[in-house]
């Protein structure tokens, strides 16, 4: 595989962690480069880390892999967006009223938009060398992280102007990423 083609699969597995990173960025307070800096080390890290962990699973495991990797990830979006809802209809902590995004959260977003980067290492292990390999991860985590950073910074723009609505908008697109998720590998896989 060439440069052009890792880089390609790169921006492809990055566009559920670049709509969750525009999510957080409209939906949490604190300072957007700190926003944009954490979110895209995390799915960077997750992008590169899923990968090179599938390659080394290989075909043994890809058959669970694949079976179960679309209702993890709508049960951990379903999840964080579905608690993001219940706190704005409750009346609980807002974009302008707080809202910072915890660790634990930002780790559960980077498993959850990194499983298909897992099945990615599986195939991988048939098409190329561990050198090729470990390459393309870093490939793959470098381009996330910058599609990840850029999407914080845009949604924090415009989170600002939409003030409480960015957050019950950002829990029904987790909510939505996870259905996606799991529609596309439920009936299109």
């Amino acid at each position: 595989m060439s440069f052009a083609e890792i880089f390609l699969i790169g921006v492809g597995l990055a566009m559920d962690a670049f709509a969750v990173s525009v999510t957080n960025g409209m939906c949490r307070s604190g300072k957007a480069p700190v926003i944009a800096l954490s979110g895209g080390i995390c799915f960077g890290l997750f992008q590169g880390i899923m990968p090179t962990l599938g390659y080394a699973l290989g075909s043994t495991f890809s058959q669970y892999i694949e079976r179960y990797d679309h209702v993890i990830a709508l049960l951990l979006l379903g999840y964080i967006g579905g608690k993001m809802i219940f706190d704005v209809i409750k009346g609980g902590e807002s974009a302008s009223g707080g809202g910072k995004l915890k660790l634990s959260e930002l780790l559960l977003q980077g498993v959850a938009t990194s499983i298909d980067a897992l099945a990615v290492g599986v195939s991988f292990a048939a098409m190329m060398p561990w050198s090729k390999m470990a390459a393309s991860a870093g490939i793959i985590a470098g381009t996330t992280f910058i599609i990840a950073f850029a999407g914080a910074l845009i949604g924090k723009r415009f989170g600002s102007i939409l003030n409480d609505k960015a957050q019950l908008a950002g829990g029904l697109i987790l909510i939505g990423i996870g259905v996606k998720i799991f529609v596309e590998h439920t009936f299109f896989s």
